[in-house]
C-alpha cells in the first residue's frame, strides 16, 4: 500500500474508559434521544433547532456558544427543541483543508487524531454534563462512530457520504436519530433509498466484526439543495419541493416520514445571511399545509458567536468560522425568538 502507517490507535472501548461519561451525562442523554423521537413520530409537535458552527473549532468559543444556546432554550423549551451542532469531522470536497478538530485539534498544528479523539469526546462529553445539552455530529468515518457512541444524540450523514453502503448500514445500527441529506446532484431517489436502507436490518462488517444491525426507524431526509450540472447551487427548501417530499414519503412505506431542513449550504447558495429568509419561508410553508407541517420536524441552521467566515492563521476571530460562514450570534438569538413566535 502506498500510505505511513503512524501509529495504532486506541480503540474506542479504551477511549471510554479513560474518559467515562457520568451517569447524569447518560440519564440526559437518554432523554434527549427520548424527546427527539417523539418529535420524529409526531408525539411531540415541538420544533427541533439542529444549530451551531458549520465547525467545532475549538473547545472554549464552542462552548460559550452553547452556553448561551442554553439560555435561550429555557425560553423557548415549549416550542423548541435546540440540538447544538459539535461537528468534529469535516469532508472536504477536494481532501484538502481542514478536517475537523478530529484531524486537528489545533486547527494551526500539524494533525494528530490521538488527540483529537480526546479533544472531540471531552467537548462532547461538556456540553452533555455541563450545560444538558446532547449535541449532533457528521459521521463522516462510520468506524469512528463507537468513540461517540455512548454521547452523541443526532447524526448526520452528509451529501458525499449518503450514497455510501457503510454509511448507510452503520446508520440502521445507531440508537438516535439519523439524517441523510440529499447528495449533491439533487437526486432524491438516492436520498430516499438510503432512509429505506438505514431503516433495515442488515448483516455486515463492522470494525472487524460480523455485525447485525436492526434499522433504525428515525432514519429521516434532510434537505439540503443541491448543484446543477453548471456548478450553481439549486434550493429545495420551497413549498412545492416540501409538498414533493410528503408525497414521496407517502408512497414509499417508511417509517416516520420527516424531513430537516438545511438552510445553507446550496438552499442558501452559501450566503449565510439567507438563513433567516429561508427559515421563515419554511415556516410560512408550514402553516399554509398541515402536511408540510407534519413533514418538517425542523431545521438545521449554521451559526456561530460571530458572522461571516475567516481563514485559519490570518485574522484569529474568536468565535469566527473557519470553515462555511455562519449568522453571528446576535443574528441567531433573534431567529431563534422569531421562529418561536411564528409555530
Amino acid at each position: 500500500m502506498n500510505m505511513e502507517f503512524y501509529r495504532k490507535l486506541p480503540i474506542p472501548m479504551e477511549i471510554k474508559e479513560q474518559f467515562p461519561l457520568s451517569e447524569a451525562g447518560r440519564k440526559r442523554r437518554d432523554e434527549t434521544i427520548e424527546e427527539m423521537k417523539n418529535i420524529f413520530s409526531g408525539k411531540s409537535d415541538r420544533f427541533l433547532l439542529i444549530i451551531g458552527p458549520c465547525s467545532a473549532d475549538r473547545e472554549d468559543s464552542v462552548m460559550e456558544y452553547i452556553s448561551r444556546l442554553r439560555r435561550v432554550q429555557e425560553k423557548v423549551a415549549d416550542k423548541i427543541m435546540i440540538v447544538p451542532r459539535i461537528y468534529t469531522n469535516k469532508p472536504r470536497t477536494t481532501g484538502d483543508g481542514y478536517k475537523g478538530m478530529l484531524h486537528q485539534p489545533d486547527p494551526n498544528a500539524d494533525p494528530d487524531l490521538l488527540k483529537g479523539l480526546i479533544a472531540i469526546r471531552k467537548l462532547h462529553m461538556r456540553a452533555l454534563e455541563e450545560l444538558e445539552f446532547g449535541c449532533a455530529d457528521e459521521m463522516l468515518y462510520p468506524e469512528n462512530h463507537r468513540y461517540l457512541s455512548d454521547i452523541i444524540t443526532y447524526v448526520a450523514v452528509g451529501a458525499r457520504s449518503v450514497e455510501n453502503q457503510l454509511h448507510r448500514l452503520t446508520a440502521s445500527g445507531l440508537d438516535v436519530p439519523v439524517g441523510m441529506k440529499n447528495p449533491t446532484s439533487g437526486d432524491l431517489t438516492v436520498m430516499m433509498n438510503s432512509i429505506t436502507a438505514a431503516q433495515h436490518s442488515h448483516v455486515f462488517l463492522y470494525r472487524g466484526w460480523e455485525a447485525k444491525s436492526q434499522g433504525n426507524p428515525y432514519a429521516h431526509a434532510i434537505l439540503r439543495g443541491y448543484v446543477n450540472k453548471h456548478g450553481q447551487s439549486m434550493p429545495n427548501y420551497h413549498y412545492e419541493d416540501l409538498i414533493g417530499l410528503s408525497e414521496t414519503y407517502a408512497a414509499s412505506g417508511l417509517a416516520n416520514p420527516a424531513a430537516i431542513v438545511d438552510t445553507n449550504h446550496s438552499n442558501s447558495g452559501k450566503k449565510y445571511l439567507e438563513q433567516v429568509r429561508i427559515a421563515k419561508e419554511i415556516l410560512h410553508s408550514c402553516r399554509h399545509s398541515k402536511d408540510v407541517r407534519a413533514l418538517v420536524k425542523g431545521l438545521m441552521i449554521e451559526s456561530y458567536l460571530e458572522d461571516g467566515a475567516q481563514k485559519i492563521g490570518c485574522d484569529d476571530v474568536y468565535g469566527k468560522s473557519i470553515t462555511d460562514p455562519c449568522l453571528g450570534w446576535e443574528k441567531t438569538e433573534q431567529l431563534i425568538f422569531d421562529i418561536a413566535d411564528k409555530l
